[in-house]
């Protein structure tokens, strides 16, 4: 088949020499997506956005196409030229017969619209929890918030993360979807456990990067790492962070890492901890658990965490110090859960076995005549 995936901040991931650029965890699923259809025959190609590369280079066998420079054009008149013109540009060039694309955001009717002008399948993965509920939604503009929910209803096939996002999507949207798994680097070579609790995400508020300077101050013989760049219009609030972890001596703050440096630290960790008020399946909970890391946790999509034994799930923001702390009062408890956690990871997240839902969706689609679906067909038309 011939795949086009839609990912503008995707290149940082598959091209070591951007890696100082801004990545996700979106950024790293189409990256490994992209990797693991193309190692499998696939003509696979990702739209990303312009950082000064060639247009139409290959990182392997992966080509590129750029859209446009994400500081480019006027306010307001970009939205148009260069955002719109230059993804629709990017799309054509690539000539796919299936596009994919993930995450909330006015890109989803951008690719919709593109698709539906020009007979092409679109496939949609929802990224977040907050991706299934419009009143959640984390898009600003209501221009952008519609156009998502344009392209939503005209996708092709929906793919989710977890079961709950899909009773969300069908109860929110009345559409139907299927649960498809995330991909997953192998584990690390095994090394010294030297940073006792690893924190690893975006700096923003949803992500409450607030409460790792609580833990530190709790227990100061913690060694405590965070990774992270500023989000938009967050950069007062990592500066402001950066110097509070200064003044503590148990923490390292190590601000924006590439994704492959950031790789490093897991096998070099005993807990993974997640602060976030808001997640959907993130991304750092498979990178923690494949290198034999539990994680501690507000936040347990489909309740796997508790049912597979794969870390702790506090109650509340002031029960994840006590959750933290059960692990070091406990080197037994934590070695059963750090077996578990690589038990669960050989048996679940074979490469072959997540992708086999993406593939047999681009096939329904490309090769077997699939149906497209309006938005009042959807929700009696696609199967869970």
């Amino acid at each position: 088949m011939k795949i086009c995936l839609v990912g503008l901040d995707a290149l940082p991931v598959l091209a070591p020499e951007y890696g100082q650029h801004h990545v996700n965890g979106e950024s790293v699923q189409q990256a490994l997506l992209a990797m693991a259809l193309a190692r499998r025959g696939h003509d696979v190609s990702v739209v990303v956005a312009d950082y000064g590369q060639a247009d139409g280079a290959k990182w392997g066998a992966i080509r590129t196409y750029k859209a446009y420079r994400l500081d480019a054009g006027v306010p307001v008149l970009r939205f148009v030229h260069p955002r719109w013109t230059g993804t629709w540009s990017a799309l054509a060039r690539a000539d796919a017969d299936v596009y994919y694309t993930s995450r909330a955001g006015v890109h989803v009717g951008l690719v919709a619209l593109f698709c539906r002008r020009f007979g092409k399948r679109f496939v949609f993965r929802a990224a977040s929890d907050t991706d299934c509920d419009p009143s959640r939604l984390l898009v600003r503009l209501a221009r952008d918030r519609w156009l998502y929910a344009y392209g939503l209803r005209r996708a092709d096939a929906i793919l989710v993360q977890t079961a709950s996002q899909a009773r969300a999507v069908r109860r929110n949207y009345g559409l139907a979807s299927r649960v498809a798994g995330m991909l997953v680097e192998e584990a690390s070579p095994a090394v010294t456990r030297d940073i006792d609790v690893l924190w690893v995400g975006n700096i923003w508020r949803p992500k409450r990067p607030d409460r790792v300077l609580e833990l530190a101050d709790r227990f100061p013989t913690l060694k405590i790492h965070m990774v992270g760049g500023p989000m938009p219009l967050e950069q007062q609030m990592f500066e402001d962070l950066r110097r509070a972890a200064v003044a503590r001596p148990n923490l390292s703050f190590h601000g924006g890492m590439s994704y492959r440096d950031t790789n490093g630290l897991y096998a070099r960790a005993r807990t993974l901890l997640n602060t976030s008020d808001i997640e959907g399946f993130p991304n750092v909970y498979l990178q923690a658990w494949i290198n034999g890391v539990p994680v501690v946790t507000l936040i347990d999509p489909d309740g796997v965490i508790a049912r597979a034994g794969l870390g702790l799930v506090a109650a509340s923001p002031a029960e994840l110090a006590e959750a933290v702390r059960h692990y070091f009062d406990r080197p037994d408890a934590w070695r059963a859960a750090s077996d578990r956690c690589q038990a669960f990871m050989a048996s679940e997240y074979a490469t072959e076995k997540v992708l086999a839902a993406y593939v047999d969706t681009f096939e329904d689609l490309t090769l077997h005549g699939g149906v497209r679906h309006t938005a009042g067909e959807a929700a009696m038309a696609r199967s869970d």
